[in-house]
């Protein structure tokens, strides 16, 4: 009896030790013995899979600007908001007229009256940058920001064994900071990469993961596993919860946060309120980068089907609709590495209205040759014709985005990264 006391105790006091822990840690606790073992590498070789390319070529330093433009259809006038931002990934333009903006080594920081505060926000959750896939990601302000002022962001998250999860979290906007920040979503699998975030207009958060674009077939395949969320598009409610109405909610082999499968890296994700629905810009392989309009429960191919070839130059099959998936809306070949992408919807430009613009981070592989294309669509939004826009200024642009002034704003990629505005040209009527 007394052996069976001590034992008992014991184990009492060392379940004590364990529940202390993981209250102070406020997260599960994770022990390197009980991570989990996934059915793909974690760390994938790709040196079987990418062959040397051409030398990246350094974009020129941005000029002090404005630019002016005539295009086909506006006179536009383009002028540096702020600069010396590292490597951007997205962006937020609050009603006030305060930016946000996430770099992806895991600083969120703030434009305010055109100047880049010197500080980034505290308080943010442990996050990690790996290369340009992984690190702070996409930000995203509620559709009702004015009442509740919250800001949603993706990130990985580290959680054991130089492994990452994709993950969401919000904060509440006060005016100089971001408070009670908390965790709502994060992925129960690794080696997913890039993420972008977008409102629907039920308030539901759609964030898109990347799949692996290289490597073995065991990696590369995941984007068509209904139970893995890389190469997924998945939504949420607007506190993390699962909507009911997902596509996959109660189906074996499907995780129940999953909207959309079959994607390579979606860079692009709007929501369009003209024919409500949600596109979005896919980086392809090497070539078939992608326009979709995005549907509940539709599978986009990645890598069964693609307009695009392997990095050593052998094409995918492009036969989407006889093999049942969704065929693209549109297509780059040669590629631009499509990013952030907006629908206009503004008056400043009323020949641009229902105009998607597109951020480009290169064309064909090589560089600097960024650039934001204009896509023109006809009733069935069918694309009538693009435009190549900014392209002289040879940056790489990561994201797009309307203002609440109406305006278009551009964000660079670059190591000294810029936002530009785009406006009227209201001077050019009095040039010659």
């Amino acid at each position: 009896m007394r052996r069976r006391s001590i034992s008992t105790t014991l184990l009492s006091v060392a379940s004590l030790i364990v529940l202390a822990l993981v209250v102070l840690n406020r997260s599960p606790l994770r022990l390197d013995a009980q991570t989990p073992k996934y059915p793909y590498p974690t760390k994938r070789d790709v040196a079987a899979t990418i062959p040397p390319g051409p030398r990246l070529l350094p974009s020129p330093p941005l000029g002090a600007g404005p630019w002016t433009y005539r295009t086909t259809e506006a006179n536009i006038k383009v002028s540096v908001v702020a600069r010396g931002i590292s490597h951007p990934y997205g962006f937020a333009l609050l009603p006030d007229g305060v930016i946000l903006v996430t770099e992806r080594a895991g600083k969120l920081r703030v434009i305010r009256n055109g100047t880049l505060e010197p500080d980034a926000i505290a308080g943010l959750p442990a996050m990690q940058y790996r290369t340009t896939e992984a690190g702070l990601m996409d930000i995203a302000l509620h559709p009702e920001f004015a009442k509740n002022h919250w800001v949603y962001f993706a990130y990985h998250k580290p959680i054991g064994n130089d492994l990452l999860s994709s993950a969401v979290a919000r904060g509440t906007w006060n005016g100089k900071t971001l408070t009670d920040v908390k965790e709502l979503f994060v992925a129960d699998d690794v080696d997913t990469e890039v993420s972008k975030l977008a409102f629907g207009p039920d308030n539901t958060l759609y964030m898109s993961i990347g799949a692996p674009g290289e490597g073995p077939e065991a990696s590369i395949m995941r984007a068509q596993h209904g139970n893995d969320y890389a190469g997924k598009i998945i939504r949420l409610r607007d506190d993390g919860s699962v909507p009911k109405d997902n596509p996959f909610v109660g189906k074996n082999g499907y995780k129940p946060y999953v909207f959309a499968l079959g994607f390579r890296n979606v860079l692009g994700l709007t929501w369009n309120s003209v024919n409500n629905a949600l596109w979005a810009t896919e980086i392809g392989p090497q070539g078939g980068d992608e326009l979709n309009i995005v549907r509940a429960g539709q599978n986009y191919g990645w890598p069964v089907v693609s307009y695009g070839a392997d990095y050593f130059g052998k094409r995918f099959s492009a036969d989407h609709a006889a093999k049942g998936f969704v065929e693209p809306v549109w297509y780059w070949n040669p590629p631009i590495s499509p990013s952030g992408a907006v629908f206009y919807s503004g008056d400043q430009f009323p020949n641009w209205k229902k105009n998607l613009f597109v951020g480009g981070l290169r064309e064909g592989q090589f560089s600097p040759t960024g650039q934001v294309k204009r896509l023109v669509f006809n009733d069935q939004w069918q694309v009538l014709r693009e435009e190549a826009l900014l392209r002289d200024l040879h940056q790489r642009v990561r994201d797009v985005r309307q203002g609440p002034d109406g305006n278009i704003y551009v964000l660079t990629e670059e190591n000294d990264s810029a936002l530009l505005k785009i406006e009227p040209d209201t001077a050019a009527a009095s040039r010659p």
